[in-house]
């Protein structure tokens, strides 16, 4: 079994997050600087490199309005 960070499930949520953050019109500083951390705690998100928690996601989800049902909904059906 490949490691979650990189399977395809994980890329989904780290495309979703940063799809959504430039909808919403976030530049990754100003989305990490609202969480308190620093601008490559985004990006690392973001590129896949970082591994977030449901607490993390559901954090970042609240600033650039993720719908996190809908995306647990899409990875669901991704296998």
């Amino acid at each position: 079994m490949r490691k979650s960070i990189r399977s395809k499930r994980h890329e989904m949520v780290a495309q979703a997050i940063g799809e959504q953050r430039i909808r919403a019109g976030f530049t990754q500083y100003e989305v990490a600087r609202r969480l308190d951390r620093h601008q490559p705690f985004m990006a690392n998100i973001e590129s896949g490199d970082r591994r977030i928690d449901v607490v993390e996601l559901l954090d970042i989800a609240e600033i650039i309005d993720l719908d996190v049902p809908a995306l647990i909904g899409r990875l669901r059906a991704t296998r």
